[in-house]
């Protein structure tokens, strides 16, 4: 691969127009620290006019590998998300997981994942944790002042129900940093998507798929490689399919058409009932020569689902014979990570989460900056893989 033309989606972040670009520099910098290699070039950010996507160039194995780097932002729909006042979001959370817990959903979860699960019902028991301490502040006031100072009930239980609102006020920002909202604005996210109850985020796909086609047309690229990670695995499955039906030649003639996703989220969307155009959509992948679909999973990470394989486990009806996507992989983090790291972050689920995307400790069949900008297109390094080749990003000496 000469020239690759690259699409990253990102997951469910309100901050991924800043975070990933700072994430992207740094781990490729410790990558070629941890390796005893060269840094490769890397371009100037440049934002589209829309500010839906920010591009830059990246020269590897020196210099004979090029990939534009196109990062594909949507991550003010998820502020416009979180943006909603404390109360709706819980409210809107917590009847999400009633309707997945009542459609069987949050079962066919747990089952494919308990630690997934657990991170779905995780705002969800927060919230109620939450409530429990609002009506306790609002039963200690009824004793203190009411029971205590003769205040009249309504009052000492409104008194009480005021202190610990404000108690929440002063707790929510650590809250934040635990993830509980963005979490919770997620899960309601994966339910509207599934029913259907999304138009922004829809329209902001075909505006991606349009430009995507246009800059496929004007690249002279050997692979066009859309990457995704978490909640961006569906998002860049989605996209797929609207180039294969936009585009007939894609993946018939000229550059290779690639699919990587990591980590994905897919199935908190395909196992709902009402998910009929994203199980559609995965079928029309699944059965498709027209590009190269690996799953990369991870039995570490608690937001992902290791195991899963679309053709066993929905019910989209394609007989074995007839599946030519996706090449499932485990990332294998327990040999690329160090010891020592790895016990300092494997009760982290957003860090583990995130080892998708950053340096490796040691050389591995899962290497991001090797898949993403090497020398092979992704399909040859997953053969390369089964052929017990190791081929790495900068062309790594032998003995790392």
């Amino acid at each position: 691969m000469r020239r690759r033309l690259l699409f990253y989606v990102p997951g469910y972040d309100p901050d991924s127009e800043r975070r990933y670009r700072a994430l992207f520099m740094r781990e490729i910098r410790r990558y070629a620290r941890n390796f005893g290699l060269p840094v490769p070039k890397i371009g100037r950010p440049i934002d589209s006019e829309d500010g839906l996507v920010q591009s830059w160039t990246v020269d590897a194995c020196g210099g004979r590998t090029r990939t534009q780097y196109e990062l594909l932002l949507w991550s003010d729909l998820v502020r416009r998300d979180m943006g909603k006042p404390y109360v709706v979001g819980a409210c809107l959370n917590l009847w999400a997981v009633l309707n997945v817990a009542a459609n069987g959903t949050l079962g066919r979860l747990y089952r494919a994942s308990w630690k997934c699960g657990n991170v779905v019902l995780y705002p969800a028991v927060i919230t109620a944790l939450l409530l429990i301490v609002l009506l306790a502040s609002g039963l200690a006031g009824h004793g203190v002042l009411g029971i205590g100072l003769g205040l009249p009930t309504w009052i000492a239980l409104l008194i009480g129900c005021l202190a610990g609102a404000v108690g929440l006020r002063i707790v929510a920002p650590r809250l934040d940093r635990a993830f509980v909202w963005q979490l919770m604005h997620d899960c309601v996210f994966h339910w509207q998507h599934a029913t259907g109850r999304r138009p922004d985020y829809r329209a902001r796909i075909e505006a991606f798929a349009e430009h995507m086609l246009a800059r496929i047309r004007a690249a002279e690229a050997d692979e066009v490689l859309i990457v995704g990670h978490s909640t961006g695995g569906l998002t860049a499955a989605e996209l797929a399919v609207l180039l294969l039906d936009k585009e007939p030649s894609l993946g018939r003639a000229g550059p290779t058409f690639s699919l990587l996703t990591l980590g994905s989220s897919l199935p908190v969307v395909a196992f709902q009932p009402g998910a009929r155009d994203t199980r559609a959509a995965v079928a029309q992948l699944m059965t498709s020569t027209r590009l190269t679909w690996v799953d990369y999973q991870a039995p570490q990470d608690w937001m992902n689902f290791p195991g899963f394989n679309p053709g066993h486990d929905l019910p989209v009806g394609i007989p074995e014979a007839e599946m030519a996507n996706p090449v499932i992989r485990s990332a294998k983090f327990t040999e690329i990570i160090d010891a020592q790291t790895y016990r300092s972050i494997r009760l982290r689920p957003f860090r583990m989460h995130f080892q998708f995307l950053m340096a490796n400790d040691h050389a591995g069949v899962f290497d991001i900056f090797a898949l993403t900008l090497g020398s092979q297109s992704l399909r040859d390094r997953v053969i390369g893989e089964e052929a017990g080749l190791l081929g790495a990003l900068l062309e790594i000496p032998a003995g790392h």
